[in-house]
């Protein structure tokens, strides 16, 4: 049986490779993202885009290099036209603000590629509870499948 897929979005890989914080919220969100990667990330076939590789390789150069190190190990998507195509349909057609570019292109290469999950914790444009359902909606309309978007938390205990 295969694994399930998984779109690993940029706030993982930067979570998962930052350095430890006194912010709590934060603290609990790596140490939430340490515990899927450590215990859960085995049960799934990983993917990430080059829209993940361009974010993570900006910024500081040695967190960046970390990221880097842990996107290495990860497959690749292409990215192909309908994804440009799916991105502006769900910036037109939904709540997304037009600054939300890149997270709607993460969105559209997830589904364009039929992936099952995508995992992020920007819950701001990405795993928010008001934008998803028009996010489903708009993919649905386009003729595809949109991926279940959850936080790492949320496919813990998926099996």
């Amino acid at each position: 049986m295969p694994k399930p897929t998984v779109y690993l979005e940029t706030t993982i890989v930067s979570v998962l490779t930052a350095r430890p914080t006194r912010d709590l919220i934060q603290t609990a969100l790596q140490q939430l993202t340490r515990e899927w990667w450590d215990k859960r990330r085995n049960d799934f076939e990983l993917f990430v885009s080059d829209f993940v590789i361009q974010e993570a390789g900006r910024g500081d150069k040695v967190a960046a290099s970390r990221r880097m190190e842990v996107i290495a190990k990860i497959k690749e998507l292409a990215v192909v036209n309908s994804i440009e195509a799916l991105a502006a349909r769900l910036l037109k057609e939904t709540r997304l603000p037009a600054r939300a570019k890149q997270d709607a292109l993460h969105v559209a290469c997830a589904a364009a590629h039929g992936l099952d999950y995508l995992l992020t914790w920007n819950c701001t444009h990405i795993a928010n509870a008001v934008i998803v359902p028009d996010v489903q909606l708009v993919c649905r309309s386009a003729g595809y499948v949109c991926p279940q978007i959850c936080t790492p938390q949320e496919l813990m205990s998926i099996t």
